[in-house]
């Protein structure tokens, strides 16, 4: 199974096992921070209960979206460089993890009415930033698990592991802690440890719940994933040096690597289409559907699930046919789904007239919430192996900082042309269109990437 690791590297059997696991693990204790924080649970309660009011949340939300995005896409490859320069990932791995869990907890200060408002976006930034520089720095070990025919397999169960985990999560808040307008949970219940209803204490509780998960959930992977001695350079600044040279340099040899540069500008699109989607899904449900707050948490739910089964599934075909056919057919899926979208009110499916009161558009958005999940978990599972395969192996974390750098150069793209083309013609189904013609320019610059990257074609 290993004699085509991509580091050399040939542990025993049991104790790469371990790692894989430890791995695995990462992806299930971060995953709540965008399932509960960023998606389902605190940024609508931010937007509802503590701005203002809800036009100011929404403004306020994507501006603090904006500065970090802005902060991960300059320092990412500089902080993977100096990173590959300087030895060991795991003291970083540390710190971000500290801004992780800081950052988390400290939304319980995030009271309703307005008060904290300004401390919960700062907490907020704060914990995105370790969550995605900890993503960073983790995904450039997966070149270390397996051989390169096992590494497909290997990224679609660790996404399935974690979308399994966001799932679990997102269960047990709804259940359990996070309380409606009447004081109770979805299914009734209190608030539990006399969390007080009126102060929303149950919801605010989602920001130490998600601190407590990744805390006890990360332990295996500081424990399982142990990396080889390398030598570490003893100067800070000289390693500071090294790194910016390197991602210099890098920069300036794109146009060298045709492959590479090709892949950096396809996952920037499609993924900032995948991101529009993610990010409007609900909106458009509410706005188009007159779908309630439960109807949306369904639907979420839904695409958790129907992502964590086909990652799995996305994993072995990857691992059988490769990256490249994987991300293609999700892509073609994805503006499917748009399709069904723009083409789908109360009216109309497919703009074919439905009766009044039809329940066949919500029955068509569900089934497009279950496909959102299904291909924006493979694809993601998939584009993350293939940027193993497009990268040098001997700058990996550098590589994944270029990634991060390429998902959040346009992150403002989406969002932009949907809200221009809403603007314009006056309909949240036309508004849609921009995000398909992104996802289908990745696709074709897909077409340049080599499925096995820039050492196949030297």
């Amino acid at each position: 199974m290993n004699e085509d690791r991509i580091d050399g590297a040939t542990p025993d059997s049991r104790t790469q096992k371990r790692r894989i696991w430890g791995w695995y693990f990462f992806d299930w204790a971060n995953q709540p921070y965008n399932t509960l924080l960023l998606t389902f649970i605190f940024a609508p309660y931010f937007a509802a209960s503590v701005a203002p009011d809800p036009v100011s949340g929404q403004a306020m939300w994507g501006a603090m979206m904006a500065v970090t995005g802005v902060i991960v896409a300059l320092l990412a490859p500089v902080l993977g460089a100096i990173a590959d320069s300087a030895g060991p990932k795991r003291p970083w791995l540390f710190l971000w993890s500290a801004l992780y869990v800081v950052g988390a907890s400290a939304l319980w200060w995030a009271m309703p009415g307005g008060a904290g408002a300004l401390l919960a976006l700062v907490a907020f930034g704060v914990g995105v930033i370790g969550l995605e520089f900890g993503i960073i720095f983790t995904n450039a070990y997966l070149p270390t698990l397996g051989g390169r025919a096992d590494l497909g397999r290997i990224s679609g169960n660790g996404w399935a592991f974690g979308y399994a985990g966001g799932l679990v999560s997102l269960i047990i808040m709804l259940l359990f802690l996070a309380e409606n307008e009447g004081g109770t949970t979805l299914i009734g219940l209190t608030p539990p440890f006399g969390l007080d209803p009126d102060l929303r204490e149950g919801t605010r509780a989602v920001g130490p719940f998600t601190a407590f998960w990744y805390l006890v959930f990360v332990i295996p992977f500081f424990l399982w994933v142990r990396e080889p001695a390398v030598a570490r350079v003893p100067r800070v600044a000289g390693a500071v040096q090294r790194g910016v040279r390197d991602v210099w340099a890098t920069l300036r040899g794109l146009p060298r690597h045709p492959s590479l540069l090709a892949y950096l500008g396809s996952s920037m699109l499609y993924r900032d289409a995948l991101n529009g989607i993610y990010a409007f899904g609900g909106i458009y449900a509410a706005g188009v559907l007159g779908w309630s707050i439960t109807q949306i948490g369904v639907f979420g739910i839904m695409a958790a699930l129907t992502g964590a089964i086909f990652c799995l599934v996305g994993g072995r075909a990857d691992a059988r046919f490769g990256p490249k056919p994987v991300i293609a057919v999700c892509i073609l899926l994805l503006t499917a789904v748009c399709g069904v979208i723009i083409t789908t009110d109360r009216a109309a499916v497919l703009l074919v007239p439905v009766a009044a009161g039809s329940n066949l558009p919500d029955i068509a958005f569900y089934i497009c919430g279950g496909l959102i999940g299904a291909a924006g978990g493979a694809v993601q599972a998939a584009s993350r192996n293939m940027m193993v395969r497009q990268a040098n192996p001997a700058r990996m974390t550098e590589a994944f900082g270029l990634y991060a750098l390429s998902g959040k150069a346009t992150a403002f793209l989406a969002p932009a042309l949907v809200a221009l083309v809403t603007q314009v013609t006056q309909s949240q189904q036309l508004g849609v269109i921009p995000i398909a013609g992104l996802f289908v320019a990745g696709l074709i610059l897909l077409y340049w990437v080599h499925p096995e990257g820039e050492v196949a074609t030297a």
